[in-house]
């Protein structure tokens, strides 16, 4: 798999994951820390022209460095279980890889355990979200599950107190938030699908006061994770 940008391949060295190589544009400015941590890690580092940086690159927005690892590696739903006081998003039909990866980098900005894809009917991590989630990709545990309200039954039976995000519910300004918490965002079209929320146990709605009747998903669950963040800073205080 490709890592493309200066920000995402910085955040992939500062992890222990295996890069093959690196390729850098030879004689830009701005990528001698880069280099430097890949020396340091023993990495192999080729210099060649934008021309062939341009050739490799998957968005063409390389910015001049494009590192190769192994295929992203999944985690079990269960590795991302176990702390007392736990944050896991849900990701329900998630199809553009532009919204996963900006799901990936808040989830991780706000400390979240992990995220949950379904393995079917929803976009996966590939070089484009590893790329848009400004390395957050590198940092966070991303599991892939057969289904995803199987996932919701597994994570109830550890305690877990399960929220959809979707309109039609309670505020969630309401919420406390403590414990075990997940979170469900849906898809950008359908919303959480109707079983999925039955499945979960509170719907929550963020207030709308403009003509547009809906939220990006992402942003959506920027708001969501962040309130629960708040809820958390305001009871240990």
């Amino acid at each position: 798999m490709k890592t493309e940008g200066r920000n995402a391949v910085t955040e992939l060295l500062k992890t222990d994951k295996t890069v093959d190589k690196i390729l850098m544009e030879d004689g830009a400015e701005n990528l001698g820390r880069i280099f430097a941590m890949a020396r340091k890690k023993n990495i192999r580092v080729q210099f060649v022209s934008r021309a062939a940086l341009d050739r490799e690159s998957v968005q063409k927005r390389h910015q001049g460095v494009i590192a190769y690892t192994t295929d992203f590696v999944y985690s079990d739903l269960y590795d991302l279980t176990g702390k007392e006081e736990s944050l896991i998003i849900l990701c329900d039909g998630i199809v553009d890889v532009h919204n996963l990866g900006s799901i990936l980098r808040v989830s991780e900005c706000a400390g979240a355990d992990g995220v949950v894809i379904p393995s079917v009917r929803g976009a996966t991590v590939n070089e484009a979200v590893v790329r848009i989630s400004a390395g957050a990709a590198e940092h966070i545990k991303v599991a892939k599950v057969g289904s995803l309200n199987h996932a919701i039954e597994e994570l109830q039976k550890l305690g877990y107190w399960v929220y959809a995000l979707e309109a039609g519910g309670e505020s969630i300004y309401g919420e406390k938030f403590s414990g075990k918490v997940a979170l469900v965002v849906g898809g950008e079209d359908s919303g959480v699908k109707r079983l999925t929320r039955e499945k979960c146990d509170k719907t929550l709605s963020i207030p709308l006061f403009g003509e547009v009747n809906s939220l990006n998903a992402s942003v959506a669950l920027g708001i969501g994770v962040y309130e629960v963040v708040r809820a958390r800073i305001k009871t240990s205080n």
